[in-house]
């Protein structure tokens, strides 16, 4: 079998990055289950040309790359922090630059953090729309994390483990699991 190309975006700048860490987390999860090639990139991997573009064109190679990577995904993994309320202004300039059909029926993986459960509707009201937008296929388990769910910017699946559950159960009904369960479990246990 042919691994799955999984690509994770995270729309935040900070390093660490609680963010970036839930995305590389829900990928890891996926990878336990499924051969995969998985990257994940931030708004500082996609670079300062994102900010000065007015058309893809315009964006230096990096970011030529950084989207090239998304469009070509076989499952995306979106991360976005909550800022006042709603994903921040280039993580949506981001993919502003993305032509509709090329996201068209890709299924993609909303994710989001913030610093308390009152914004766990981002996911909802701000994430799901957007890529409807895009006519692409999100998954319906969406994961929001918030500060509770982090210990030094790593994720604790704590309360979490079901949605993960339920998020893997989303993703394997799209791509069949290639790791036999004993192999996932020894992955685990590493």
């Amino acid at each position: 079998m042919t691994k799955v190309k999984v690509v994770g975006i995270a729309g935040s700048f900070n390093r660490p990055s609680k963010t970036l860490s839930l995305v590389k987390y829900v990928a890891d999860v996926i990878g336990l289950h499924r051969d995969i090639d998985a990257r994940s990139y931030d708004l500082t991997d996609v670079g300062p040309s994102l900010g000065h573009a007015a058309r893809r064109k315009d964006l230096d190679r990096q970011a030529q790359a950084n989207i090239e990577d998304i469009v070509d995904a076989d499952i995306l993994l979106v991360g976005s922090p909550t800022f006042k309320g709603s994903y921040p202004g280039l993580f949506k300039h981001l993919f502003d630059l993305i032509d509709p059909p090329e996201l068209r029926a890709k299924p993609v993986v909303l994710l989001a953090t913030g610093g308390g459960d009152r914004h766990a509707l981002i996911v909802e009201h701000q994430l799901r729309p957007l890529f409807g937008f895009f006519a692409a296929r999100t998954l319906p388990t969406a994961i929001y994390a918030s500060q509770a769910d982090f210990a030094d910017d790593a994720v604790l699946p704590n309360r979490l483990f079901p949605r993960f559950d339920d998020l893997l159960a989303d993703v394997t009904s799209i791509f069949p699991p290639s790791i036999r369960p004993a192999e996932a479990r020894r992955r685990v246990q590493a």
